[in-house]
């Protein structure tokens, strides 16, 4: 097994690829579990924690973007590159869910207890949260559209990375509802809008994410588990189950705030028991996406503890996979718990979430040391492609022209497939 190469700033930028907002993702499921952490919920230190991971991610998430705006305008001829790619391109949908966490944790954290900006820095998070709805709608039918027209995928070689475009609806349609009840109590009208688009996310997100699970059962029935670190993504499934489940919940309790619909004759919307009823149809189906939740998780555990007895692999970005899915897990049961007040859901819920924690603790501290000596930096979807020494990609042996470009990706294609570690 090779070691990877050191990067200088140059090459470092060339190679940070849409996957590093996945840190975004999993410190933000941090900053929520200790919003919401079962013990001690609301305290003050849990607090300080909650903010505190808050701004590291913020701080994170403006870094990372800047990086990955400069990538692209100094050498634009990446991004088409890196949208051909059957893997790299599907990372894309990493940066609206890291803006969300981000835009749920200030609602619950900044605006809920501390009444920070009053209405204003609440319209403002409304504002981001159609931002991000915007950016969600483009991954899911534009990134999913790309994959039916440009890309070339195998169903032998097909991972649950194949989730992460449509679980944008999901987290979008949660964080949604986190700001459909603050928002009720300023304007119910604005509140209605902000549930109704949340309900049309989840629906679309968790149908998509249904067919895919299939999809990704039967690959792995067929073709056995991923090879190498690709194993690391079994733990993805549990985003869309989980934060949709953690979204039902959310949509229920809100109906029996909003319903019934004031003024309106409507005998659904006007109905007096309408939001009770929404409620427990809610729970229900949180409960069914929960235990289908769990069944992933076991699955994903055995395929990694399969995997790991054969071989070794690096420590790499997509490792920071792990952690927002298993943070949204813990967080769908903790919800669970204050939903039905079963202790076994917040007992579970709390060691859940504290293995999360020590988890995120673990990926941190690679990836400081990584960073500082520059070897983490790789992008897969310029394997095999020349970047020579000059500044730009244009010009390059292999990108010069439109026409080439194929070439280059089916080299770059090759590569990847040759060296089974990446």
């Amino acid at each position: 097994m090779s070691s990877p190469e050191r990067k200088d700033v140059k090459d470092s930028v060339r190679h940070f690829t849409p996957a590093w907002f996945a840190i975004n993702m999993g410190t933000g499921a941090i900053s929520i579990l200790f919003a919401g952490f079962p013990y001690g919920s609301n305290s003050l230190v849990m607090q300080a924690f909650a903010a505190t991971f808050f701004f590291l991610n913020l701080i994170l998430f403006l870094v990372f973007t800047l990086i990955s705006a400069y990538r692209y305008i100094r050498y634009p001829d990446i991004w088409n590159i890196m949208i051909r790619h059957p893997v790299q391109s599907l990372y894309l949908g990493c940066f609206p869910m890291g803006a969300a966490t981000l835009i749920s944790v200030g609602v619950n954290i900044f605006y809920s207890d501390f009444g920070f900006g009053g209405p204003t820095f609440l319209y403002l998070l409304w504002a981001f949260w159609w931002l991000d709805v915007v950016v969600s709608a483009v991954c899911v039918f534009l990134l999913v559209h790309v994959m039916f027209t440009t890309q070339q995928h195998d169903l032998s070689r097909m991972t649950s990375v194949w989730l992460l475009p449509v679980v944008t609806f999901i987290v979008a349609s949660s964080t949604g509802v986190v700001l459909a009840s603050p928002i009720y109590a300023l304007s119910p009208y604005h509140a209605h809008i902000t549930l109704m688009v949340s309900v049309w996310m989840v629906s679309i997100g968790l149908s998509l994410a249904l067919m895919i699970l299939t999809i990704y059962l039967f690959r792995l029935v067929v073709h056995g588990l991923p090879e190498g670190a690709s194993i690391i993504s079994s733990f993805v499934p549990l985003g869309p189950t989980g934060q949709s489940g953690f979204a039902l919940l959310l949509i229920g309790q809100a109906c029996t705030k909003f319903f019934p619909f004031e003024g309106s004759s409507s005998s659904f919307l006007g109905g007096a028991d309408t939001g009770r009823i929404i409620n427990v149809g809610c729970i229900c189906l949180s409960l069914f996406l929960w235990s289908i939740a769990t069944m992933w998780l076991l699955f994903a555990l055995l395929g990694v503890f399969t995997v790991v007895r054969r071989s070794r692999f690096p420590f790499r970005v997509p490792f920071w996979g792990m952690i927002f899915p298993n943070g949204v897990y813990a967080n769908h049961t903790i919800n669970i718990y204050r939903a039905l007040d079963v202790e076994f859901f917040r007992v579970w819920g709390a060691l859940y979430a504290a293995i999360t924690l020590a988890l995120w603790v673990v990926v941190f501290s690679k990836t400081v040391v990584l960073v500082r000596h520059g070897y983490i930096f790789e992008a897969p979807c310029l394997e095999g492609i020349n970047l020579g020494a000059s500044d730009g990609l244009r010009g390059v042996s292999g990108l010069s022209t439109p026409a080439t470009l194929p070439q280059s990706i089916e080299l770059a294609d090759r590569s990847r497939r040759l060296n089974s570690n990446r």
